[in-house]
């Protein structure tokens, strides 16, 4: 049973979510979902662990999010009032923006000169890195589990001792020999 969650750590996951989905957008995961605008087909960065990822201690960006959520939402408003929206006033201001004006807002946010550009950079990050890295993953387990950023990228799972080998050489040929002395498992000894 999962443990109930807070209204304001609702309005928190929505708005990181749907910041996420602006970065590296993905298909939505029902209907009525709206964080996630379904701006793109396959999962994207919220499928790939995004809000994992940003609430991970050791990316540096955890202890500022709740300044970034706020911060998004009152962009979002003022936003919404210059682009004549009436956006749906259950949902955080920033959710609740179409998904072109969502990516709009970022643009600006993230523009040359912003004031608050360094953070919404470092956020939009990584959000790219939860897609195109799994940096919040081990790489083996993010592979066998399917991570969708990994598979788009051509990371295939490991043969079945656990070593990666590549059928095609990156060169189109093999540039040198295994030296006599390397272990079983790829070692130099």
């Amino acid at each position: 049973m999962e443990p109930e969650t807070t209204e304001e750590e609702r309005f928190r996951t929505l708005t990181l979510e749907a910041y996420a989905d602006t970065i590296v957008p993905g298909e939505k995961r029902f209907p009525q979902d709206r964080a996630i605008a379904g701006a793109a087909p396959g999962p994207g960065a919220v499928a790939a662990g995004a809000l994992e990822l940003l609430n991970f201690d050791a990316t540096g960006i955890t202890a500022g999010l709740p300044f970034l959520v706020r911060s998004v939402n009152d962009h979002a408003k003022a936003y919404a009032s210059e682009a004549e929206l009436e956006p749906d006033s259950g949902l955080p201001p920033f959710v609740a923006l179409p998904y072109e004006h969502r990516r709009e807002l970022v643009r600006r946010l993230t523009a040359p000169g912003h004031p608050e550009k360094d953070g919404w950079v470092s956020l939009a990050l990584f959000c790219n890195m939860a897609y195109d890295s799994a940096a919040h993953r081990h790489t083996a387990e993010a592979v066998r589990d399917g991570h969708p950023g990994l598979l788009a990228l051509g990371y295939r799972p490991p043969d079945a001792d656990g070593a990666w080998r590549f059928p095609k050489y990156g060169y189109g040929r093999e540039l040198a020999e295994i030296h006599p002395d390397t272990t079983a498992m790829g070692s130099p000894s």
